[in-house]
């Protein structure tokens, strides 16, 4: 139970949160429930990430996919976090029966194959696939893509005030038409493979004919697809929003959200134009860096993922405010993942780490 919402005031202060911050202070933002909950605005004399040295497992990681084969990263009891290299057709069908998917395409073309019918695929595309729907990718050129898979049904946020048609229209998310055959070809046996996923074991199925032999569907239950282009980002001119403010998809436990190209708070001198420090209190916080210009982040490029657990800080990193002054609008595409219970590091992860990620937090 949360009580009265007052908001006390001690010290100086910005009353206005993110703008006109108080000369030789930082303004770090201590809130629950993600940015949505109670919340105290601290101003710190130092930023909060002054450090000189972590030891123990919260240092902040960062993970360099480019070039590698593939490996789950991150996972905990709600979703697993990985990166998939596909490089030729699938040679057999596939069913999640642990987890409905979400998968972001960051390189590559091709077809999805599902129950429901075929999607053609690119880059910046969302393909979201509910638990237990065949599968098959048949990529054209090399597919490189983030999974997030959920324990629970993935659905499209509460956009409240915003209505219906915020963010991006529904009507933008396309879905598949059955008809059009699987273009696997049969085993030396004469049989289709199917692989099914459960509590983390195969089961291999085997079967006469292609059984993606949909006709017809009908209902509210299906494969989506939606490219970033699609995404129509909220933003203020005068007032940095909080990351949930761009909200794409959730699941019970998991919140998946896109930094999409839009305007940076140009109409208050005094604004914030990067993000302000935060403690995580109740979130791990993943981010996938898909393309363009990550000026809040030294040292990014495409293809990479940081991981900032909860109870150490992050936010601009040493720099951001003088190159966000410089521009007027973000041109950044990027994936957040944010998991109400703590994620663990993988051990196949550590080969991707790079492992002197932390030290680019220090202030010079």
């Amino acid at each position: 139970m949360h009580g009265m919402d007052i908001p006390y005031v001690r010290g100086p202060v910005a009353l206005q949160a993110h703008v006109g911050v108080p000369d030789g202070t930082v303004e770090e933002e201590y809130a629950r429930g993600g940015f949505a909950g109670r919340y105290a605005h601290l101003y710190r004399a130092h930023a909060p990430v002054g450090w000189t040295r972590i030891d123990g497992p919260l240092r902040p990681r960062a993970y360099d996919t480019r070039g590698a084969a593939g490996a789950t990263l991150l996972a905990n009891d709600d979703c697993a976090i990985r990166f998939a290299v596909i490089d030729a057709p699938m040679a057999y069908l596939f069913r999640n029966a642990d987890a409905d998917e979400v998968v972001f395409v960051h390189e590559g073309k091709g077809r999805l194959e599902t129950d429901f019918g075929h999607l053609a695929y690119e880059p910046g595309d969302y393909l979201v696939i509910p638990r237990g729907t065949t599968q098959r990718f048949a990529p054209t050129t090399p597919t490189r893509a983030l999974i997030v898979s959920c324990a629970g049904e993935v659905a499209l946020p509460d956009r409240g005030l915003l209505g219906q048609h915020a963010l991006f229209d529904p009507a933008v998310v396309r879905v598949p038409s059955p008809g059009e055959g699987t273009s696997l070809a049969p085993d030396a046996a004469g049989e289709y493979e199917l692989r099914i996923q459960r509590e983390g074991a195969i089961t291999r199925v085997f079967y006469p004919y292609a059984p993606l032999d949909v006709v017809g569907w009908k209902g509210t239950l299906t494969v989506w697809q939606l490219n970033v282009r699609d995404i129509r980002p909220v933003s203020s001119e005068r007032y940095h929003l909080p990351p949930t403010a761009h909200a794409t998809f959730v699941a019970p436990g998991v919140v998946i959200a896109t930094f999409a190209p839009r305007p940076l708070e140009t109409g208050d001198p005094r604004a914030q134009r990067v993000p302000f420090f935060h403690s995580n209190i109740d979130y791990d916080e993943v981010l996938f860096y898909h393309a363009g210009q990550f000026f809040s982040r030294q040292g990014i490029s495409a293809g990479m993922i940081t991981f900032h657990p909860q109870g150490i800080h992050h936010g601009p990193q040493p720099g951001a405010d003088a190159r966000a002054a410089q521009a007027t609008r973000t041109e950044e595409i990027a994936i957040m993942i944010d998991t109400r219970r703590p994620l663990r590091p993988s051990e196949a992860g550590e080969a991707l780490e790079l492992p002197d990620y932390w030290k680019s937090w220090r202030q010079p």
